[in-house]
């Protein structure tokens, strides 16, 4: 089978690339190679085999350049930041998406497989479960109750303490621009796909962790700013109480499910999550970090948080599963292995402090009156 992979230089990008090529597909890679996630001037590797195309998902040219030959698509290509930049989300990540569609139908090319990859960030705040009045999608937590460091979430109808529940692909309420932009992608995708008979099935993928995961981003979240102020000495920062829940899931995990997207005759049409199965909260993880690692130091608490972050998302992946699919990775040895990882690109340790001070300037990063 002959696959594109947009994104495929990225992270997820460059492991479903070697899964491909290991099973004996053709591979093309797609990527605008833009920072943060790729340094300037640097030229991606590919094992032989694999086509790389210079391209921007935005540009119509760079699409038919692209699709000459192909069968399947792996839409891995996006835009991922905190920052509020907010209308290139939409013209990267939904704007682009619907332009494959576009390309496709226009030209009638005989693409049999479209795999999206979309995010947990669609549910915004996730399910909860009230004593009084059961299973609620809560909507998002107010500013001035995160200035007071108030940061549980309560029944939107009684006030109540609730507990986070897994959340299901029916839910989605998404709060921030990349959210909101991938949850277009989406429906777009999974509509426009239904309606030209292009095959199409959406993952929406939790927090992704392995070796390989771009430093440079400030996306990547807990496990690079952990372990980056870790190596440089520093106690890791943890948002809020560090007590939020949320759901890790290894690379090897999301690239078989990448695989069974493409090739399961009953996965087009649907959105499905891609999780870990458990919770784990911050404080747990920097003390399974510092477990694998030997590092033995406390993490801050602040009283900082991010607009638009959500206290509690676990994904429900009952539905991946009843195609066949389970998380098989422990997470410990992930982490394991991405320490491994950044003795040998040995990131600069500014990086994260870096980030941390441009999220502060433009707002998105703020400490509650505590």
């Amino acid at each position: 089978m002959n696959v594109l992979v947009t994104g495929g230089a990225g992270f997820i990008g460059s492991h479903t690339v070697r899964a491909l090529r290991a099973r004996g597909d053709s591979v093309r890679v797609l990527d605008a190679l833009t920072q943060p996630v790729h340094e300037p001037g640097t030229k991606p590797a590919f094992e032989e085999g694999v086509e790389f195309l210079p391209g921007d998902v935005r540009n119509a040219e760079d699409w038919t350049r692209a699709l000459d030959g192909i069968d399947a698509v792996v839409h891995l290509g996006a835009y991922q930041d905190y920052l509020t930049d907010f209308s290139t989300f939409f013209t990267v990540n939904a704007a682009g998406t619907a332009l494959l569609y576009e390309t496709i139908v226009a030209r009638n090319l005989p693409v049999r497989r479209v795999v999206i990859a979309s995010s947990q960030a669609v549910y915004g705040e996730g399910n909860v479960r009230c004593a009084e009045h059961g299973v609620l999608s809560p909507g998002s937590r107010a500013m001035e109750q995160l200035a007071k460091a108030e940061w549980n979430v309560a029944c939107p109808l009684c006030g109540r303490a609730t507990q986070s529940v897994p959340t299901s692909e029916e839910s989605a309420d998404p709060r921030n621009a990349y959210g909101i932009s991938k949850l277009a992608a989406e429906r777009a995708g999974l509509a426009l796909g239904d309606t030209y008979g292009v095959p199409t099935a959406a993952l929406r993928y939790s927090i992704v962790h392995g070796a390989g995961q771009s430093p440079r981003n400030a996306y990547s979240g807990l496990l690079r700013s952990a372990a980056l102020r870790m190596r440089a000495g520093k106690p890791p920062l943890a948002f809020e109480d560090g007590l939020q829940l949320r759901d890790y899931v290894a690379i090897t995990d999301v690239v078989s499910a990448n695989l069974l997207a493409l090739d399961h005759p009953d996965a087009p049409g649907r959105a499905y999550n891609v999780g870990g199965g458990r919770a784990w909260t911050v404080i747990e993880v920097i003390d399974a970090l510092r477990e694998v690692t030997g590092v033995d130091v406390e993490p801050e608490l602040p009283g900082t948080y991010r607009v638009g972050d959500v206290r509690d998302t676990v994904s429900d992946i009952s539905r991946l599963r009843s195609l066949g699919w389970e998380p098989g990775a422990d997470l410990k040895d992930v982490w394991r292995d991405y320490w491994a990882w950044l003795d040998e690109v040995s990131p600069a340790a500014s990086i994260v402090d870096d980030a941390y001070e441009r999220m502060q300037r433009e707002g998105v990063l703020r400490t509650s009156q505590q």
